[in-house]
């Protein structure tokens, strides 16, 4: 059975389906798709923790479908911008676990990590996947992975 490891760029997922469509991605429908490709070893979804009470609902659905949710603090710079970037974070879980998985699925539209992608695929030879946002998903990303999945509605709650 393929082993799948799973990375969820949520802050991009999010703003980019709310962007696109008005709408949220459904994480429990794309569960059971993965499921259906193969056995789940690593799920993680990233994301910023402002202390919201919706937002720690969210986070904790996550995890009752059975990701490892992990959580940076969000930070309010005193010229009023923010910061709260996982990419390197993701980065390294992606580099890490890649050796242990047949398949790599990324979901995030963010070009920065088409050298990750290639990297993975060349280093350790497994498949790689992106689910992303079309029109708000990086060229160059769509063209390092193994496999594009556009989120289109049936992703979608």
């Amino acid at each position: 059975m393929e082993k799948i490891a799973v990375f969820v760029d949520v802050q991009n997922i999010y703003y980019t389906t709310k962007q696109a469509y008005g709408r949220s991605f459904n994480y429990r429908k794309f569960w059971q798709l993965l499921q259906l490709r193969g056995e789940i070893s690593y799920a993680y979804a990233y994301a910023i923790d402002k202390k919201d009470d919706q937002q720690i609902k969210f986070q904790d659905a996550l995890r009752h479908i059975g990701f490892e949710v992990k959580l940076k603090p969000f930070i309010q710079r005193a010229d009023g911008s923010a910061k709260g970037d996982w990419d390197v974070g993701i980065t390294i879980d992606v580099l890490t676990l890649a050796a242990e998985v047949d398949t790599v699925v990324l979901l995030s539209g963010d070009g920065d990590f088409d050298l990750l992608l290639q990297a993975v695929y060349k280093q350790h030879g497994v498949d790689t996947v992106v689910y992303s946002v079309p029109g708000l998903t990086a060229q160059s990303l769509q063209q390092s992975c193994a496999l594009w999945r556009p989120i289109e509605a049936d992703l979608l709650l």
